[in-house]
């Protein structure tokens, strides 16, 4: 895997500190591990998870130096792409956000052995999280790496994002029709739509895309709103 990791790494541009391949190593034994008594993953191979979770969080960094910036991963799950980030540019401070505490122990746990340290875990729903203070309006970046639509993402994401960051959402290539049903939405929730930056993961033929959504006024009063009202009648 280490060789594997490096190979990708230099084939994404990234120069990563030089113990990052051994820590992602640990961190995808832990994984594969934990993921026998927990559902963290249905990536069970570790050529995959180096290839479709590493590599494809580290990515992001290819379009976006994220250097001493606080970052929010919603719905963080098995850690990606937060911790992938927080490995790649140890100067990140990262707040996990997810609505599973089991899972939020476990990235505890992932962190204690990999000796990161300025990383917050936050067990909370996200539309609910957004209207707190210290985290409404107040990241360098939001990142999501799920299959909601887009629409969705954008309502749960920006209000995390304060005015001149950016909301990076990870998607398949093939969002053509997602991306333009959700201009309105970005909108209205105080974005702009940049260009989107593809790219394909290192060692594979998948191509994917990142959304760039940069954050221009605050995000208005009743967003997000209950999750039922999201779901049922996006923006």
């Amino acid at each position: 895997m280490k060789r594997q990791l490096s190979h990708g790494f230099a084939a994404l541009g990234l120069a990563p500190p030089e113990d990052t391949a051994k820590k992602l190593e640990t961190y995808a034994q832990m994984l594969l591990e934990q993921n026998r008594v927990m559902n963290l993953t249905a990536i069970t191979d570790p050529t995959q998870v180096a290839a479709l979770h590493f590599l494809d969080s580290a990515a992001l960094l290819r379009f976006h130096n994220m250097e001493f910036s606080t970052l929010i991963d919603v719905g963080t799950g098995a850690g990606f792409p937060g911790m992938v980030l927080k490995l790649l540019q140890p100067s990140v401070s990262l707040t996990l956000l997810d609505s599973l505490e089991k899972r939020l122990d476990w990235l505890g746990q992932v962190c204690a052995t990999l000796s990161l340290t300025d990383v917050a875990r936050v067990h909370a729903r996200a539309e609910e999280q957004a209207q707190k203070p210290g985290f409404r309006d107040s990241f360098d970046f939001a990142v999501a790496r799920a299959v909601a639509d887009l629409r969705v993402l954008c309502e749960l994401c920006l209000p995390y994002v304060k005015v001149g960051g950016r909301f990076l959402a990870m998607k398949a290539a093939d969002c053509d029709g997602e991306c333009t049903a959700a201009l309105p939405a970005i909108h209205q929730l105080g974005g702009r739509a940049l260009p989107s930056e593809d790219y394909m993961i290192p060692g594979t033929d998948i191509r994917r895309r990142i959304i760039v959504v940069e954050k221009v006024s605050p995000t208005p009063n009743g967003y997000p709103r209950r999750w039922a009202k999201l779901r049922k009648a996006p923006l």
